[in-house]
Protein backbone atom coordinates (compact mmCIF):
# COMPACT_ATOMS: atom_id res chain seq x y z
CA UNK A 1 0.00 0.00 0.00
CA UNK A 2 1.07 3.92 -0.36
CA UNK A 3 2.16 5.59 2.25
CA UNK A 4 2.17 9.38 2.88
CA UNK A 5 5.44 11.47 4.55
CA UNK A 6 3.97 10.35 7.76
CA UNK A 7 4.35 6.44 6.73
CA UNK A 8 0.36 6.33 7.27
CA UNK A 9 -0.80 4.06 4.92
CA UNK A 10 -2.98 5.78 1.98
CA UNK A 11 -5.79 2.63 2.45
CA UNK A 12 -8.76 5.53 1.61
CA UNK A 13 -10.51 6.34 -1.59
CA UNK A 14 -10.16 10.05 -2.73
CA UNK A 15 -13.23 12.28 -1.41
CA UNK A 16 -15.01 14.01 -3.51
CA UNK A 17 -13.27 17.26 -2.04
CA UNK A 18 -9.80 15.95 -2.96
CA UNK A 19 -10.87 14.76 -6.41
CA UNK A 20 -12.28 18.64 -6.75
CA UNK A 21 -8.91 20.13 -5.72
CA UNK A 22 -6.95 18.74 -7.85
CA UNK A 23 -8.81 19.11 -10.84
CA UNK A 24 -8.44 22.72 -9.87
CA UNK A 25 -4.76 22.15 -9.34
CA UNK A 26 -4.62 20.73 -13.01
CA UNK A 27 -3.71 17.35 -11.51
CA UNK A 28 -6.20 14.88 -13.52
CA UNK A 29 -5.66 11.42 -15.36
CA UNK A 30 -3.85 11.99 -18.97
CA UNK A 31 -2.18 8.87 -20.89
CA UNK A 32 0.21 10.81 -23.43
CA UNK A 33 0.05 6.94 -25.71
CA UNK A 34 -3.49 7.31 -25.86
CA UNK A 35 -2.95 11.15 -27.22
CA UNK A 36 -0.40 9.93 -29.60
CA UNK A 37 -2.26 7.45 -31.12
CA UNK A 38 -5.47 9.44 -31.59
CA UNK A 39 -3.23 12.00 -33.47
CA UNK A 40 -1.31 9.30 -35.50
CA UNK A 41 -4.56 7.49 -36.55
CA UNK A 42 -6.44 10.86 -37.62
CA UNK A 43 -3.41 11.89 -39.50
CA UNK A 44 -3.00 8.70 -41.48
CA UNK A 45 -6.30 8.48 -41.78
CA UNK A 46 -6.57 11.56 -43.41
CA UNK A 47 -3.52 10.83 -45.75
CA UNK A 48 -5.19 7.75 -47.20
CA UNK A 49 -8.69 9.26 -47.93
CA UNK A 50 -7.29 12.88 -49.08
CA UNK A 51 -3.60 11.86 -50.11
CA UNK A 52 -4.10 11.96 -53.93
CA UNK A 53 -5.44 15.53 -53.81
CA UNK A 54 -2.70 16.67 -51.21
CA UNK A 55 -0.26 14.98 -53.52
CA UNK A 56 -1.26 16.35 -56.59
CA UNK A 57 -1.49 20.12 -54.86
CA UNK A 58 2.04 19.18 -53.74
CA UNK A 59 3.28 17.88 -57.28
CA UNK A 60 2.12 20.83 -59.14
CA UNK A 61 3.50 23.08 -56.63
CA UNK A 62 6.79 21.51 -56.96
CA UNK A 63 6.62 21.65 -60.70
CA UNK A 64 5.84 25.64 -60.21
CA UNK A 65 8.77 25.73 -58.25
CA UNK A 66 11.12 24.16 -60.23
CA UNK A 67 10.12 25.56 -63.51
CA UNK A 68 12.15 29.14 -63.29
CA UNK A 69 11.73 32.22 -65.45
CA UNK A 70 15.07 33.17 -66.69
CA UNK A 71 14.45 36.58 -64.90
CA UNK A 72 14.70 34.81 -61.53
CA UNK A 73 17.38 32.88 -62.66
CA UNK A 74 19.49 35.76 -63.01
CA UNK A 75 18.18 37.33 -61.04
CA UNK A 76 18.78 36.43 -57.12
CA UNK A 77 16.75 39.35 -55.59
CA UNK A 78 13.86 37.48 -56.75
CA UNK A 79 14.44 33.71 -55.76
CA UNK A 80 13.54 34.86 -51.75
CA UNK A 81 9.96 36.23 -52.79
CA UNK A 82 9.29 32.85 -54.96
CA UNK A 83 10.48 30.92 -52.05
CA UNK A 84 8.43 32.75 -49.91
CA UNK A 85 5.26 32.27 -52.79
CA UNK A 86 6.04 28.36 -52.69
CA UNK A 87 5.79 27.94 -48.82
CA UNK A 88 2.75 30.15 -48.52
CA UNK A 89 0.86 27.86 -51.37
CA UNK A 90 2.04 24.42 -49.36
CA UNK A 91 1.07 25.82 -46.06
CA UNK A 92 -2.62 26.44 -47.52
CA UNK A 93 -1.81 22.91 -49.11
CA UNK A 94 -1.65 21.61 -46.06
CA UNK A 95 -3.69 24.01 -43.52
CA UNK A 96 -7.10 21.62 -43.24
CA UNK A 97 -4.72 18.48 -42.38
CA UNK A 98 -3.18 20.88 -39.72
CA UNK A 99 -6.18 21.94 -38.41
CA UNK A 100 -7.15 19.11 -37.80
CA UNK A 101 -4.78 17.55 -36.25
CA UNK A 102 -4.60 20.47 -33.66
CA UNK A 103 -8.44 19.73 -32.65
CA UNK A 104 -7.71 15.88 -32.79
CA UNK A 105 -4.58 16.29 -30.09
CA UNK A 106 -6.83 18.85 -27.96
CA UNK A 107 -9.95 16.43 -27.86
CA UNK A 108 -7.67 13.53 -27.14
CA UNK A 109 -7.47 14.48 -23.17
CA UNK A 110 -10.50 15.63 -23.30
CA UNK A 111 -11.76 12.11 -23.78
CA UNK A 112 -9.99 10.74 -20.51
CA UNK A 113 -9.82 13.49 -18.19
CA UNK A 114 -12.59 15.84 -19.62
CA UNK A 115 -11.99 19.61 -19.92
CA UNK A 116 -10.17 21.27 -17.54
CA UNK A 117 -8.07 24.22 -17.29
CA UNK A 118 -6.12 25.16 -14.34
CA UNK A 119 -4.14 28.36 -13.70
CA UNK A 120 -2.22 26.81 -10.43
CA UNK A 121 -0.82 24.19 -13.19
CA UNK A 122 0.85 27.04 -14.95
CA UNK A 123 2.85 28.67 -12.62
CA UNK A 124 6.50 27.76 -12.08
CA UNK A 125 7.20 25.18 -9.21
CA UNK A 126 10.55 25.32 -7.99
CA UNK A 127 10.39 22.22 -5.87
CA UNK A 128 10.60 20.61 -9.39
CA UNK A 129 13.78 21.50 -10.02
CA UNK A 130 15.11 19.08 -7.15
CA UNK A 131 17.37 16.73 -8.36
CA UNK A 132 16.41 14.60 -5.33
CA UNK A 133 12.75 14.42 -6.35
CA UNK A 134 13.78 14.37 -9.74
CA UNK A 135 15.61 10.95 -9.42
CA UNK A 136 12.82 9.87 -7.15
CA UNK A 137 10.87 10.52 -10.16
CA UNK A 138 12.74 8.51 -12.21
CA UNK A 139 13.22 5.18 -10.46
CA UNK A 140 9.12 5.15 -9.28
CA UNK A 141 6.69 2.55 -10.46
CA UNK A 142 5.74 5.98 -12.86
CA UNK A 143 9.54 6.17 -14.46
CA UNK A 144 9.57 2.01 -14.65
CA UNK A 145 6.18 2.05 -16.57
CA UNK A 146 7.32 5.20 -18.87
CA UNK A 147 10.43 3.10 -19.89
CA UNK A 148 8.81 -0.14 -20.28
CA UNK A 149 6.16 1.93 -22.56
CA UNK A 150 9.20 3.24 -24.44
CA UNK A 151 11.04 0.18 -25.20
CA UNK A 152 7.76 -2.18 -26.07
CA UNK A 153 7.04 0.72 -28.36
CA UNK A 154 10.36 0.79 -30.43
CA UNK A 155 10.51 -2.91 -30.66
CA UNK A 156 6.28 -3.07 -31.54
CA UNK A 157 6.68 -0.18 -34.16
CA UNK A 158 9.57 -1.53 -35.65
CA UNK A 159 8.38 -5.76 -35.72
CA UNK A 160 5.23 -4.19 -37.56
CA UNK A 161 6.55 -1.82 -39.77
CA UNK A 162 9.39 -4.71 -41.11
CA UNK A 163 6.29 -6.79 -41.76
CA UNK A 164 4.48 -4.41 -43.74
CA UNK A 165 7.52 -3.63 -45.39
CA UNK A 166 8.21 -7.36 -46.24
CA UNK A 167 4.67 -7.52 -47.59
CA UNK A 168 5.15 -4.28 -50.25
CA UNK A 169 9.14 -5.52 -50.65
CA UNK A 170 8.29 -6.41 -54.22
CA UNK A 171 5.81 -3.60 -55.09
CA UNK A 172 8.60 -1.60 -53.71
CA UNK A 173 11.23 -3.15 -55.46
CA UNK A 174 9.73 -2.61 -59.17
CA UNK A 175 8.88 0.92 -58.46
CA UNK A 176 12.20 1.39 -60.49
CA UNK A 177 10.85 0.34 -63.81
CA UNK A 178 8.03 2.36 -63.26
CA UNK A 179 7.17 6.36 -64.88
CA UNK A 180 8.61 8.96 -62.00
CA UNK A 181 4.90 9.80 -61.54
CA UNK A 182 3.25 7.05 -61.27
CA UNK A 183 6.29 5.85 -58.64
CA UNK A 184 5.58 8.66 -56.84
CA UNK A 185 2.01 8.41 -56.41
CA UNK A 186 2.52 4.70 -55.88
CA UNK A 187 5.55 5.31 -53.23
CA UNK A 188 3.45 7.77 -51.01
CA UNK A 189 0.60 4.98 -51.14
CA UNK A 190 2.60 2.31 -49.58
CA UNK A 191 4.54 4.68 -47.18
CA UNK A 192 0.67 5.84 -45.90
CA UNK A 193 -0.46 2.22 -45.58
CA UNK A 194 2.63 1.49 -43.37
CA UNK A 195 2.51 4.70 -41.30
CA UNK A 196 -1.45 3.55 -40.71
CA UNK A 197 -0.44 -0.11 -39.84
CA UNK A 198 1.98 1.06 -37.31
CA UNK A 199 -0.02 3.54 -35.79
CA UNK A 200 -2.81 0.77 -35.37
CA UNK A 201 -0.43 -0.98 -33.49
CA UNK A 202 0.12 1.44 -31.25
CA UNK A 203 -3.50 0.87 -29.93
CA UNK A 204 -1.53 -1.76 -27.82
CA UNK A 205 0.39 0.53 -25.89
CA UNK A 206 -2.34 2.52 -25.33
CA UNK A 207 -4.71 -0.05 -24.46
CA UNK A 208 -2.36 -0.69 -21.33
CA UNK A 209 -1.45 3.05 -20.53
CA UNK A 210 -4.61 4.05 -20.54
CA UNK A 211 -5.94 2.30 -17.42
CA UNK A 212 -2.58 2.55 -15.58
CA UNK A 213 -2.71 6.06 -15.75
CA UNK A 214 -6.29 5.94 -14.19
CA UNK A 215 -5.02 3.72 -11.82
CA UNK A 216 -1.82 5.81 -10.74
CA UNK A 217 -3.92 8.44 -10.45
CA UNK A 218 -6.23 7.13 -8.30
CA UNK A 219 -3.58 5.72 -6.02
CA UNK A 220 -1.72 9.19 -5.90
CA UNK A 221 -4.51 10.70 -4.91
CA UNK A 222 -5.79 7.95 -2.12
CA UNK A 223 -5.95 9.97 1.66
CA UNK A 224 -4.70 7.69 5.48
CA UNK A 225 -8.13 7.95 7.48
CA UNK A 226 -6.92 10.44 9.69
CA UNK A 227 -6.85 12.91 6.39
CA UNK A 228 -10.26 11.64 5.84
CA UNK A 229 -10.95 12.74 9.11
CA UNK A 230 -9.31 15.89 9.03
CA UNK A 231 -11.13 17.05 6.20
CA UNK A 232 -14.52 15.72 7.39
CA UNK A 233 -13.96 18.24 10.46
CA UNK A 234 -12.73 21.10 8.15
CA UNK A 235 -15.64 20.18 6.09
CA UNK A 236 -18.51 19.45 8.82
CA UNK A 237 -17.05 21.70 11.31
CA UNK A 238 -15.15 20.61 14.74
CA UNK A 239 -17.98 18.95 16.57
CA UNK A 240 -16.82 21.39 20.20
CA UNK A 241 -17.16 24.02 17.34
CA UNK A 242 -20.38 23.12 16.22
CA UNK A 243 -21.68 22.43 19.74
CA UNK A 244 -20.92 25.70 20.50
CA UNK A 245 -22.75 27.60 17.24
CA UNK A 246 -25.27 25.15 18.03
CA UNK A 247 -25.46 26.36 21.84
CA UNK A 248 -25.68 30.07 20.77
CA UNK A 249 -27.98 29.61 18.61
CA UNK A 250 -30.49 27.56 21.03
CA UNK A 251 -29.65 30.84 23.35
CA UNK A 252 -30.65 33.12 20.67
CA UNK A 253 -34.19 31.23 20.00
CA UNK A 254 -34.17 31.30 23.99
CA UNK A 255 -33.97 34.97 24.02
CA UNK A 256 -36.40 35.63 21.23
CA UNK A 257 -38.99 32.95 23.04
CA UNK A 258 -38.73 35.21 26.19
CA UNK A 259 -39.32 38.56 24.50
CA UNK A 260 -42.95 36.54 23.59
CA UNK A 261 -44.13 35.92 26.65
CA UNK A 262 -45.30 39.45 27.65
CA UNK A 263 -48.04 38.74 24.91
CA UNK A 264 -49.63 35.93 26.50
CA UNK A 265 -53.13 35.71 28.12
CA UNK A 266 -51.75 32.86 30.38
CA UNK A 267 -48.90 30.85 31.16
CA UNK A 268 -49.88 27.10 32.23
CA UNK A 269 -47.59 25.68 34.24
CA UNK A 270 -47.36 22.01 35.86
CA UNK A 271 -46.35 23.66 38.52
CA UNK A 272 -42.69 23.39 38.60
CA UNK A 273 -41.35 20.93 35.99
CA UNK A 274 -42.93 22.14 32.95
CA UNK A 275 -44.56 25.93 31.32
CA UNK A 276 -46.23 27.09 28.46
CA UNK A 277 -47.75 30.60 27.89
CA UNK A 278 -50.31 30.93 25.24
CA UNK A 279 -52.21 33.81 23.51
CA UNK A 280 -55.77 33.86 21.88
CA UNK A 281 -57.07 36.93 19.81
CA UNK A 282 -60.43 35.74 18.73
CA UNK A 283 -60.51 38.27 15.73
CA UNK A 284 -57.53 37.22 14.30
CA UNK A 285 -56.70 33.39 15.34
CA UNK A 286 -58.43 30.10 14.33
CA UNK A 287 -57.21 28.72 17.92
CA UNK A 288 -54.83 29.48 20.97
CA UNK A 289 -51.67 29.91 19.77
CA UNK A 290 -47.96 28.95 21.82
CA UNK A 291 -45.29 31.87 22.42
CA UNK A 292 -43.02 30.04 24.76
CA UNK A 293 -42.51 26.77 26.18
CA UNK A 294 -39.93 25.35 28.42
CA UNK A 295 -38.83 22.78 31.47
CA UNK A 296 -37.43 23.20 34.56
CA UNK A 297 -34.97 26.22 34.38
CA UNK A 298 -36.31 27.52 31.24
CA UNK A 299 -40.37 27.00 33.33
CA UNK A 300 -39.02 29.07 35.88
CA UNK A 301 -37.36 31.69 33.77
CA UNK A 302 -41.04 31.49 31.54
CA UNK A 303 -42.83 32.11 35.37
CA UNK A 304 -40.70 34.99 36.32
CA UNK A 305 -41.38 36.87 33.55
CA UNK A 306 -45.16 36.18 33.86
CA UNK A 307 -45.39 37.10 37.51
CA UNK A 308 -43.44 40.40 36.27
CA UNK A 309 -45.95 41.34 33.67
CA UNK A 310 -48.75 40.71 35.82
CA UNK A 311 -49.75 37.27 33.63
CA UNK A 312 -52.06 34.99 35.29
CA UNK A 313 -50.63 31.28 35.89
CA UNK A 314 -52.56 28.70 36.09
CA UNK A 315 -51.19 25.31 37.35
CA UNK A 316 -53.02 22.58 35.30
CA UNK A 317 -50.21 19.94 35.18
CA UNK A 318 -51.76 17.61 32.58
CA UNK A 319 -53.03 20.45 30.25
CA UNK A 320 -49.13 21.81 30.61
CA UNK A 321 -47.94 18.49 29.82
CA UNK A 322 -49.83 17.86 26.74
CA UNK A 323 -49.42 21.35 25.10
CA UNK A 324 -45.71 20.97 25.75
CA UNK A 325 -45.16 17.62 24.27
CA UNK A 326 -47.41 18.09 21.49
CA UNK A 327 -46.79 21.72 20.69
CA UNK A 328 -44.35 23.65 18.65
CA UNK A 329 -43.40 27.49 18.94
CA UNK A 330 -45.71 30.00 17.66
CA UNK A 331 -48.10 27.14 16.37
CA UNK A 332 -51.78 26.82 17.58
CA UNK A 333 -52.58 24.05 20.03
CA UNK A 334 -54.04 20.93 18.79
CA UNK A 335 -58.14 20.20 18.67
CA UNK A 336 -57.57 17.76 21.53
CA UNK A 337 -57.07 20.61 23.71
CA UNK A 338 -59.34 22.76 22.84
CA UNK A 339 -61.95 22.29 25.37
CA UNK A 340 -59.16 22.49 28.18
CA UNK A 341 -57.78 25.25 27.40
CA UNK A 342 -60.98 27.10 26.01
CA UNK A 343 -62.07 26.68 30.09
CA UNK A 344 -59.06 27.81 31.48
CA UNK A 345 -59.12 30.94 29.31
CA UNK A 346 -62.58 31.83 30.00
CA UNK A 347 -61.32 31.37 33.66
CA UNK A 348 -58.94 34.33 33.05
CA UNK A 349 -60.95 36.68 31.25
CA UNK A 350 -63.30 35.90 34.89
CA UNK A 351 -60.44 36.93 36.64
CA UNK A 352 -59.65 40.34 34.71
CA UNK A 353 -63.08 41.16 35.37
CA UNK A 354 -62.32 41.23 38.90
CA UNK A 355 -64.73 38.26 39.80
CA UNK A 356 -62.82 36.89 42.28
CA UNK A 357 -65.12 33.56 43.03
CA UNK A 358 -65.12 32.13 39.72
CA UNK A 359 -62.75 28.60 40.48
CA UNK A 360 -60.92 27.04 37.85
CA UNK A 361 -63.15 24.06 36.44
CA UNK A 362 -62.11 20.69 38.08
CA UNK A 363 -62.85 18.65 34.45
CA UNK A 364 -60.38 19.69 32.20
CA UNK A 365 -59.94 16.87 29.64
CA UNK A 366 -56.91 15.65 27.82
CA UNK A 367 -55.97 12.72 25.47
CA UNK A 368 -54.07 10.27 27.09
CA UNK A 369 -51.93 10.03 24.38
CA UNK A 370 -50.87 13.89 24.33
CA UNK A 371 -48.97 13.08 27.79
CA UNK A 372 -46.77 10.62 26.18
CA UNK A 373 -43.58 12.06 24.56
CA UNK A 374 -43.63 9.62 21.64
CA UNK A 375 -47.10 9.33 20.90
CA UNK A 376 -47.07 13.54 21.38
CA UNK A 377 -44.50 13.26 18.75
CA UNK A 378 -46.33 11.82 15.99
CA UNK A 379 -49.84 14.61 16.97
CA UNK A 380 -47.18 17.14 16.64
CA UNK A 381 -46.02 15.98 13.16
Amino acid sequence: MAENENGQERSEQPTAKRLRESREKGQIARSREFNTVVVLLAGASSLLLFGGYFGTRIANLMTDALDLERGLIFDPALMIPHLAAMIERALLILAPLFMMLVVVALMGPVLIGGINFSAESLTPKFSKMNPLKGLKRVFSVTGLMELVKGIGKFFLVALVAGLAINMIWGTLMSLGDQPIRQAIVQTGHMATWVFLIASVALILVAAIDVPFQLWNHNKQLKMTLQEVKDEFKDTEGKPEVKGRIRQMQMEASRRRMMAEVPKADVVITNPTHYAVALQYEPATMRAPRLLAKGADAVAKAIREIAEENRITLVEAPRVARAIYFTTELDQDIPGGLFVAVARILAYVYQLKREDFGVELPDELPVPEEYLDPQSARRVRR
